[in-house]
């Protein structure tokens, strides 16, 4: 039988060997695309996916793969930039079943807890059962979602190492498993069996510890001089930790091992006190080798933390967040930050005040800032945390990629490191946007490779050497934290000894002989030009605008195409493009903070996460060079089934990836001249029915409960169980707008949108006296519709032509402001008028557009203050699509200025989306959504708060909820003359 054939024949018993003991088997094509990638530049496509929930799972899995001769390759949250979650058999995820976290034992201080257990919910559980007293101390840039067992495979670190070291540090014990079976846990000392009534486990825990035992005698003096030499010596195996001075501790020789070695199960691991209050000091300097040279200094004031950052990444910063997010730093072209923690906070300052007192007598610092209030640390802390997705690309749109990205020396030796490899740099035509853990002598960088090219891929492969030759002339590891994985392990040649490097390929033999546990990485390697992503793939690098995070950058820029060149974009689509500027550095798996994914936080499944949507789009492009199939295929129509559409991705993935859009984008492509659902009909073109229902509402509303009529629209698409809202009448709405009493010459303009004008016509008038009491003559804007249902349905040329009509009515040559009340349709002029229409109009007339809060925030700034008093407390749920568009946090400001002293945010979608939670598949999950935010929100706020949603979708969220809890726009909340009773209340919606 031909090799290729009895492979597959291998692949399929196995496959189905393990579905047959229950086990969760996925060889879909949509997961196979989904875990092709990791965070890395490497592309490799597995043969399937499993997901085990119990250890028993993990061994049937691992002996079938010995058995079946097949690589097995561990991941959790995939967010590896070296390439070391991706393999081309089984990949085994355990992020999904696999995280319990036990109690706490606080007389050691420890806790066990499930390889699949994220970093962040880990710490989170431990200040929360410790009483605020413990936490758990590596904080990598992925702590939201990278998992233990991934950290402990790459030994992470994070900002705080300075003091808490790296992720070995923090290991007591590994329970594992090797790949034929045995049930083994590691600690100093050696490794035990875990069941003793296990023959097999008993027999191999005695033969490992023997014979790395007698590997480690017979290499004493290669294990003392050539490793563990420097803080952040991660590259290759960390076998210092076998010699008798370090105790025989496998649990620490096991951490950075990769996955290579065995499969980690659970580990106990320490817990440290949580830091009293700090201070941070950041340092400006003149440049990145000057800021190195103060280095050593800082250390000796014992601080918390060091990193360090050069201008390219503050100015994406800017570009992407807006000048306010780095006004607090200091004036110069690099910078450092260093925060101490103390017992008070003033201990903390001073240790500042004399550490900036030490570096101004050593003459390089060129300005300086202390931060001692949370939320300006905070916002320091951010440009730093988010230089690693920002900097994916640079200001003109190129793409930026790791490899080089995580190199390591002394810190004593940073400075002349960065000195000698800069110019290398310069000298391969690369930038470099630079940040990195300067006080353990660390450097993350990314690079403008050109990997689709011959040319390219060799001056990659060139510049890869040389900066390795450079780091280990400096006495320094190719790796400081990611690991070698593919982009480095076949350079481990240059830093180590033949013997050093013959000890690796003993250790790796004694766990597994077989080579089946992700095989190519530091034994053995597979080259770093192999399985890159972007080889094959038609375009060159071609760099079209960068996206940007409105509203504090320019608005009617376009859309950004990574790789894909101008014909191209016309000929593939922008959701190909836009999918492919992710990178995976996975910010859409995090369980909090954000908007995004509400899917994935619902389903906690990587295909609902905007990641796994955009490498399944990625791979419809690979190698086409078309769209061919689309929305039609069905691992598209997997991937995009549960997007909400909410559009929090454009702002919250650091890259920029509108899956709105791409979704968008693709129903289009499909149903160009075919018959739609139902849903893209009715809901679809809901503004255009409107006005006849307003006409007709009571006997809309009477429908609305009939029980036959509701189980009619349940099989046509929209959902039974979900309330339906109550029409307001046609004579309403013109008594509205009377008393709203517009001036024909207005200073602001108010545009009443057709949601508002059917459901809460109230809110129109009660927004007019909001602003007119702001000092300003308050006019109404053009009627119009921003089509905003038409591009949710993938109807994108009807949009256009609304939004053309809507501009053509709104750019009436002046600047003055566009109050839209309602925030989703206020992000469509906004957002998508510019892309849709492509005027310079649409884009004078998106820079023009306000939603109400943002409005009032400004009015605020201007010294108005309302005349309504404030409640005590309020709960605020902040839509989707004015968080991508104008931020989430203007309602906050608002709140705050007006004396509001108990806010309660949900900090997420609320599950409805347009028309997404209205349709009956989407039902279920739309309710999920809920749960993750809108719910405890209100739990927390209490019945007495007042309720906050500006956005008619989440309006009729809380109405699901809870039928009788009122709801307020913010006009109406900020209205003195409104009777409370007219305000919209839940219970106006039918059943």
């Amino acid at each position: 039988m031909p090799v290729i054939e009895e492979r597959t024949a291998r692949v399929s018993e196995l496959r189905d060997r393990l579905g047959k003991a229950g086990i969760s088997v996925d060889a879909s094509e949509h997961r196979r695309q989904e875990y092709s990638y990791d965070a890395s530049n490497y592309r490799v496509r597995p043969e399937f996916v499993v997901f085990p929930s119990t250890t028993e799972d993990l061994k049937t899995i691992l002996v079938g793969a010995s058995e079946a001769d097949v690589p097995v390759t561990l991941r959790g949250g995939g967010t590896s930039m070296a390439g070391n979650a991706v393999g081309d058999g089984v990949v085994i995820d355990v992020s999904r079943q696999m995280t319990t976290v036990d109690e706490i034992d606080h007389a050691t201080n420890t806790v066990w807890v499930d390889a699949g257990v994220v970093l962040g919910e880990l710490r989170a559980h431990v200040e929360r059962n410790s009483g605020g007293q413990l936490t758990f101390a590596p904080d990598p840039s992925s702590l939201s979602r990278a998992t233990v067992g991934g950290s402990i495979g790459n030994d992470a670190c994070g900002n705080h190492s300075v003091e808490y070291g790296r992720m070995s540090n923090h290991v007591v014990e590994i329970e594992l498993l090797t790949i034929d079976g045995a049930h083994l846990v590691a600690s100093k000392g050696g490794v035990r069996t875990a069941d003793e009534t296990h023959r097999h486990s008993v027999a191999r825990a005695a033969e490992i510890n023997d014979a790395l035992r007698a590997l480690a005698n017979s290499n004493l003096a290669a294990l003392r001089l050539e490793l563990q030499t420097i803080p952040r010596q991660v590259s290759g195996y960390h076998l210092a930790n076998l010699l008798p001075e370090n105790g025989f501790n496998l649990a620490r020789a096991l951490a950075g091992t990769e996955g290579t070695c065995a499969i980690i199960l659970r580990a106990r691991v320490n817990l440290v006190t949580k830091p009293g209050p700090t201070a941070l000091l950041c340092v400006g300097y003149n440049n990145t080798v000057d800021s190195a040279r103060d280095v050593m200094t800082m250390l000796e004031m014992r601080p918390s933390a060091i990193e360090g950052l050069n201008s390219a990444i503050v100015d994406i910063m800017r570009h992407r967040r807006g000048e306010a997010s780095v006004s607090s730093l200091p004036n110069g072209d690099a910078y450092v930050m260093v925060e101490f923690s103390a017992d008070t906070i003033d201990h903390a300052t001073e240790k500042c005040d004399e550490l900036l007192t030490r570096l101004r007598d050593r003459g390089l610092v060129q300005d300086s800032v202390i931060a001692t209030e949370p939320a300006e640390r905070a916002k320091l802390w951010r440009v730093r945390e988010d230089g690693a997705g920002l900097s994916s690309k640079r200001l003109d749109g190129t793409q930026t990629w790791p490899g080089w990205e995580d190199s390591a020396v002394a810190p004593e030796n940073l400075a002349d490191y960065l000195a000698e490899l800069l110019p290398v740099i310069e000298e391969h035509g690369y930038t470099a946007s630079m940040y990195g853990h300067f006080g353990a002598g660390c450097v993350h960088m990314r690079l403008d490779f050109e990997l689709r090219t011959e040319a390219g891929r060799e001056n990659f492969s060139s510049f890869m050497r040389r900066a390795a030759e450079i780091v280990v002339r400096h006495g320094g590891s190719l790796s400081g934290e990611h690991g070698d994985g593919r982009a480095r392990s076949a350079l481990l040649d240059l830093m180590y000894s033949q013997e050093v490097l013959e000890l690796f390929q003993g250790f790796k033999d004694i766990w597994d002989p077989s080579n089946l546990l992700n095989p190519g990485i530091i034994v053995d390697p597979v080259p770093f030009t192999d399985s890159l992503s972007l080889q094959g793939f038609p375009s060159q690098n071609v760099a079209l605008p960068m996206p940007t995070i409105r509203p504090v950058t320019p608005i009617g820029q376009g859309a950004f195409v990574l790789g894909i060149t101008e014909a191209d974009h016309h000929e593939i689509g922008t959701f190909v493009g836009n999918a492919h500027a992710c990178i995976g550095v996975g910010r859409c798996r995090a369980t909090s903070g954000g908007f995004m994914c509400p899917s994935y936080r619902a389903t906690k499944d990587e295909k609902d996460s905007t990641r796994g949507r955009a490498r399944v789009l990625q791979e419809l492009a690979r190698g086409q060079g078309t769209s061919a199939g689309g929305w039609a295929r069905p691992e598209v129509r997997e991937a995009l089934d549960l997007c909400l559409s909410c559009k929090a991705c454009s702002t919250d993935c650091p890259t920029g990836v509108d899956m709105a859009e791409a979704k968008s984008e693709l129903i289009q492509d499909h149903y160009r001249g075919k018959l739609r659902p139902f849903t893209h009909y009715s809901i679809g073109w809901l503004p255009r029915w409107l006005p006849l229902v307003t006409r007709m509402s009571t006997i809309a509303n009477i429908g609305a409960k009939i029980p036959l009529l509701r189980w009619v629209g349940e099989k046509l698409g929209i959902s039974a169980r979900r309330r339906m809202p109550e029409f307001s009448t046609h004579a309403e709405l013109r008594k509205r707008v009377a008393e709203a009493d517009f001036s024909s010459d207005g200073e602001i303009l108010v545009f009443a949108d057709s949601f508002t004008k059917a459901f809460r016509p109230e809110v129109i008038p009660a927004a007019a006296r909001v602003l007119r009491s702001s000092g300003a003559e308050v006019g109404c804007a053009a009627d119009a519709c921003c089509g905003l249902t038409w591009i949710s349905t993938g109807q994108r040329d009807g949009a256009t032509k609304r939004l053309a009509n809507l501009v053509e009515k709104l750019d009436d040559g002046t600047d003055r402001d566009i109050v839209v009340l309602e925030p989703s349709c206020a992000a469509a002029i906004r957002d998508d008028a510019p892309k849709l229409v492509g005027s310079e109009a649409a884009a004078r007339v998106a820079r023009r557009v306000r939603s109400f809060s943002v409005a009032v925030d400004e009015a605020m700034n201007r010294g108005w203050a309302p005349d309504a008093l404030p409640p005590a407390r309020a709960v605020v749920q902040t839509h989707c699509h004015e968080h991508a568009a104008f931020g989430s946090q203007s309602q906050r400001r608002v709140l705050s200025k007006w004396g509001v002293a108990d806010v309660t945010e949900s900090s997420s979608c609320c599950g409805v989306a347009g028309n997404f939670g209205f349709e009956a598949e989407h039902f279920d999950l739309s309710m999920q959504v809920a749960e993750h935010s809108i719910i405890p929100a209100l739990k927390k706020g209490g019945d007495e708060a007042l309720v906050l949603t500006d956005g008619f979708s989440c309006t009729m969220q809380v109405s699901q909820i809870n039928p009788f809890r009122e709801t307020q726009h913010l006009a109406i909340a900020l209205d003195p003359n409104n009777d409370r009773d007219a305000s919209p209340r839940a219970d106006k919606t039918g059943s």
